[in-house]
């Protein structure tokens, strides 16, 4: 048996240097070193031997068996350098010719005119807050003193879930919810910027699109305190030369109601085709918060007072950067968006 162990471990090596590549190695290594290699039927067949020639022959198998994998496994490294050197030589990289431009992502811009928002009345102290889009019916109309029958109701046409939820159509809920969550009932400055929806849907209108409105309470808080915020928050969104105009309007939640126009951005307030040559564009709804809305809320009207003001986030990112059509916004076009880089890029 030590004879035959000889031959195959000769017979083995002279195969192993005569390979020419890694797969003729695996070849002989499960040939000679596999369950069923010559080698592995050697140590099978050591229960014919005595008790004193198994260890010899074991040993010796052994020896065999690590020769021949050491000689494999260098063997094998030699193939593979071999194999890398080539793939190195065949596939250089010209490290001088021009990379390929990569396409990199764009801010949407709403999300750019509701970040511009949110720094900025951040810098004056309020806090930005956002609630539930399906909303109670409680919480979308009647803490905001549009019970239920009221006509105002119709302004609004709601996508009600069932008959006590409803997908909200503003984000005044939140500024009910935030009333209600404050048991102190101590001063509030707040934004809210959110998803509000509407059955609506043309090149000026979408059944869902962005909205943020703002809600201050505090004691003494007057039409001054209103208009004063509000000249800082058009100037800063739509330009510095910016102009107001307040009209009385109606809305439930408010007494008086504003509706407010802003001088046109385009024309100066000359006239033209996006004011419709008046001059002014109308952009935002505001008022002093109706006594009934602070009462249902937990608030003394005797002694707080408020303002709120709401606009949509889809309209000022229109005209902020010129855009026509609403459902543009919602294309999900990388050409519409790249737009926006180069438009701040040139600031």
């Amino acid at each position: 048996m030590k004879e035959q162990i000889e031959q195959i471990s000769q017979k083995a090596k002279e195969e192993i240097l005569h390979t020419n590549s890694i797969k003729e190695l695996y070849d002989i290594r499960v040939k000679y070193l596999g369950k069923k290699g010559e080698l592995t039927a050697v140590l099978r067949g050591m229960g014919a031997l005595t008790a004193e020639e198994r260890p010899i022959i074991g040993s010796l198998v052994n020896v065999v068996r690590d020769e021949l994998e050491s000689l494999i496994k260098e063997k094998e490294e030699k193939y593979k350098q071999e194999e890398l050197v080539k793939k190195l030589e065949e596939e250089k990289i010209d490290i001088t010719l021009p990379a390929t431009k990569i396409k990199r992502g764009s801010k949407h811009p709403v999300n750019r005119i509701i970040e511009e928002i949110e720094d900025l009345f951040v810098s004056m102290g309020y806090d930005v807050v956002d609630g539930p889009e399906l909303e109670t019916d409680e919480y979308c109309f009647e803490r905001l003193n549009l019970p239920k029958g009221h006509p105002a109701r119709d302004m609004q046409d709601s996508f009600y879930v069932t008959s006590e939820y409803l997908l909200r159509t503003q984000t005044s809920s939140v500024q009910a919810r935030t009333m209600m969550k404050n048991e102190e009932k101590s001063p509030i400055r707040i934004i809210c910027p959110g998803k509000v929806y509407r059955r609506d849907d043309d090149a000026t209108h979408s059944h869902q699109f962005g909205q943020v409105e703002g809600l201050v309470i505090d004691k003494n808080i007057s039409l001054a305190d209103l208009k004063g915020t509000l000249e800082v928050f058009v100037k800063k969104v739509l330009g510095e030369n910016s102009k107001l105009r307040f009209r009385p309007s109606y809305f439930p939640f408010t007494e008086p109601s504003y509706e407010v126009d802003v001088s046109c951005f385009k024309c100066g307030g000359k006239g033209c085709n996006l004011c419709k040559q008046t001059g002014w564009i109308e952009v935002l709804g505001s008022g002093i918060v109706h006594p009934n809305v602070l009462k249902m809320n937990g608030y003394d009207p005797e002694k707080y007072s408020g303002f709120a003001f709401g606009t949509g986030l889809d309209r000022l990112a229109m005209f902020k950067y010129g855009i026509t059509d609403i459902r543009y916004l919602y294309t999900n076009d990388v050409r519409f968006l790249n737009q926006f880089d180069r438009k701040d890029e040139t600031k």
